[in-house]
């Protein structure tokens, strides 16, 4: 078993390398609460690109969010050691690696931090010297299990697998003044994310989101949010014109952490898999989950309130970016199936 030497000060400080999505980042949330339980006098920072930082921004576990600026001050070369100087700066003594790849393990190292905790993965091995071995069962579970793996390789306590995803007082605000705007306060609130990253083949097809935004107008008489990032937003212009009158397009709209808000007040979420259904998962939001292409072990959402729609083929999951056949595993499932889910979860 491998030891920490590390002892709970409140002159030790911890870095936690974040993962680079936003889907996974929400899933590590559980190791931060897990470290600052082994931890409670430490100094915790995650070190996190700019576009997951709303996931940590307002952890009660976590005292200090520092930004890994990939695209200009830490862009891969001179900015990887320059990165490396700024995190040195910081003295830390314990680097644990929630990313596997190998330039986290070469950052801390270069960093010089004493010890350095990760998976023995991406030949990393010579740069980690509290090195976990991955069992290979764990990749046959989910990944919020991957992730927990890493403290009890190394001999730490975990503190569960509850997800941790917390809302600040502004977007709280914003979000409910966004729903009385477009008078949807006293209204069942449903909300859609139609897009996911990585390609097609995650993505159920417009013209059902259309269909099941019709329907659900036609039964609640309350429009649907359409969620999304800057790159969905011709989607959701596309689905509002296959079904006019019926939905509101916010992809593109708002921030991050603007978009958690609006999901913490729906009362139906609708999404692909992606990084937003984990962020609902957090939120114990009713959620259907459209599930094609991926892997429903290792990345199912992770709550009670969460439903999963998928059609069992057998070249399914893939994890494919874009289907080579004829998209069976999206094919299969109707509007009207994924229709009647949402109304048993409305009542």
């Amino acid at each position: 078993m491998i030891k920490i030497v590390l002892k709970d000060s409140s002159e030790s400080r911890i870095l936690i390398r974040a993962a680079n999505w936003v889907g996974d980042a929400i899933m590590t949330t559980p190791v931060i609460r897990g470290v600052r339980k082994n931890y409670p006098k430490a100094h915790i920072t995650v070190l996190a690109k700019p576009w997951v930082i709303p996931v940590y921004d307002k952890n009660p576990y976590v005292d200090e969010v520092m930004t890994y600026e990939n695209s200009t001050r830490h862009k891969m070369g001179r900015g990887t050691l320059r990165l490396a100087g700024d995190i040195r700066k910081q003295g830390f003594d314990l680097a644990i690696l929630m990313q596997n790849a190998f330039e986290a393990a070469l950052l801390a190292f270069l960093a010089g931090i004493p010890e350095r905790l990760g998976y023995n993965t991406d030949a990393r091995s010579l740069l980690l010297n509290r090195c976990v071995r991955l069992d290979p069962a764990l990749k046959k579970k989910h990944l919020i299990d991957y992730y927990i793996g890493i403290l009890t390789g190394a001999g730490l306590e975990d503190d569960g697998r509850k997800l941790d995803l917390v809302i600040g007082n502004e977007d709280r605000i914003s979000a409910k003044r966004l729903l009385a705007e477009n008078e949807l306060g006293g209204r069942p609130v449903i909300g859609i994310n139609p897009g996911a990253t990585g390609g097609t083949a995650k993505r159920w097809f417009p013209e059902r989101y259309a269909k099941l935004c019709s329907q659900l107008f036609n039964q609640y008489q309350t429009r649907v949010l359409i969620f999304g990032g800057p790159g969905d937003h011709a989607l959701g212009r596309e689905i509002m014109d296959m079904a006019p009158g019926c939905c509101i397009n916010i992809a593109g709209k708002t921030s991050l952490a603007q978009a958690f808000a609006l999901i913490g007040n729906c009362d139906l979420f609708v999404t692909n898999d992606s990084g937003l259904m984990h962020a609902a998962a957090a939120l114990n939001v009713n959620q259907v989950a459209v599930i094609g292409s991926t892997d429903y072990v290792a990345t199912a959402p992770s709550n009670k309130n969460s439903i999963m729609v998928r059609e069992p083929t057998s070249c399914a999951p893939c994890l494919k970016d874009e289907c080579p056949i004829d998209h069976r595993c999206m094919t299969r499932i109707s509007a009207g199936a994924v229709m009647d889910i949402c109304r048993s979860v409305l009542g």
